[in-house]
C-alpha cells in the first residue's frame, strides 16, 4: 500500500516522503502556470526538466496545447513525448531514427467532422459571451476548440467562464477549464486517457500497474483526471486558486507558484537520489 493514500490532500510537498520520492521514474506535468510562470518558461523550470532527464527521470508534458506546439515540444525539449490537446493525441519523437510519431485518439474524417461542428459552436460562444476569443493557438489545433478568457483578452469573470463551459456541454462536447482557455472536444477522452495509450505503445508499461513510480503535477481544473488517479500528485502553488471548482485535489502543493513550484518538485525528487 502507497504510503501517502490515507493522508488529507492538498499537503505541502515538503511531506512527500522520501521512499515513494526515491520510487518515481517518470514525472507528467501540465505547461500552462505549471511549468509557465506569467506565460513564460523561464530557465528554472526548463533546466528542472534536463535535469530530471540527465538523472532517469523521464519527462512527458501533459498539456492542453495544440497540436502545433506538440511537435516542437515533441522535437526540441528533452522529453519522452508529449500528451496535447487534453489527450486527443500524443506526439514521440525518436531521436536516432529522426522521426515522429503520431497517434490520435479519433480518425482524420472524424476529426474533420468534429472540426465543422467546432467552428459552428465557436461562433455561438462568441456570440453569447462577450469578452472572449478563440484562442491565439487555434490555428494550430487538430481536434479541439480553445476558447481564451484570459491569456490574450481582460480577464472574464467565473461566471462567463463556467458559460463557456455549459455551451460546450449543451451541444454534446466536452469541456475542461484550464487557467487560461476553456477547452472543448468531441470524443470520450481526456488527459489520462491518451497519458494511458502513450505508456501502453511506447514504454509497454500498463499505468495501473505504475502509478506509484510516476508523479503528476499540475495546476487547474482541467488536470483534475490526473490528480485523482495518480497517489504521488503534485499541485503547484497557484492550483489554491481552484479550491471549490476542481473536482480533484493533488496529495502535494509546493511553495512556489508556475515553474518555480515546478523547480521545486524536481529538487525535492533530487533530494531523495541524493
Amino acid at each position: 500500500m502507497h504510503s501517502n493514500t490515507t493522508q488529507t490532500r492538498m499537503q505541502p510537498v515538503s511531506a512527500f516522503p522520501a521512499a515513494d520520492r526515491k520510487a518515481i521514474r517518470y514525472v507528467l506535468t501540465d505547461i500552462d502556470d505549471t511549468l509557465t510562470t506569467d506565460g513564460l518558461l523561464e530557465a528554472c523550470a526548463y533546466s528542472a526538466i534536463e535535469r530530471l532527464a540527465e538523472t532517469g527521470i523521464a519527462v512527458i508534458p501533459i498539456t492542453g496545447r495544440p497540436a502545433g506546439w506538440c511537435d516542437h515540444i515533441a522535437r526540441m525539449w528533452p522529453v519522452e513525448g508529449v500528451v496535447g490537446e487534453n489527450g486527443a493525441m500524443y506526439f514521440r519523437y525518436n531521436r536516432e531514427e529522426r522521426r515522429m510519431y503520431r497517434r490520435y485518439f479519433r480518425d482524420p474524417a472524424q476529426r474533420s467532422i468534429d472540426r465543422e461542428k467546432l467552428n459552428k459552436l465557436g461562433e455561438r460562444i462568441l456570440r453569447e459571451v462577450p469578452g472572449c476569443a478563440i484562442a491565439a493557438d487555434q490555428a494550430y489545433r487538430e481536434a479541439d476548440l480553445a476558447i481564451d478568457f484570459t491569456e490574450d483578452v481582460d480577464p472574464l469573470p467565473i461566471e462567463a467562464i463556467e458559460r463557456i463551459q455549459q455551451l460546450f456541454e449543451e451541444a454534446g462536447a466536452h469541456a475542461k477549464i484550464s487557467s487560461i482557455h476553456v477547452n472543448g472536444w468531441f470524443g470520450e477522452y481526456d488527459k489520462l486517457t491518451m497519458t494511458k495509450v502513450l505508456f501502453s505503445d511506447v514504454f509497454g508499461i500498463d499505468l495501473e500497474d505504475y502509478r506509484d513510480r510516476i508523479v503528476f503535477c499540475g495546476d487547474s481544473p482541467n488536470d483534475a483526471p490526473m490528480f485523482g488517479y495518480f497517489p504521488n500528485s503534485v499541485g503547484v502553488a497557484n492550483v489554491r486558486d481552484f479550491v471549490g471548482r476542481i473536482a480533484a485535489e493533488p496529495q502535494w502543493v509546493t511553495e512556489g507558484r508556475g515553474g518555480t513550484g515546478f523547480a521545486e518538485l524536481a529538487e525535492h525528487l533530487f533530494a531523495a537520489n541524493e
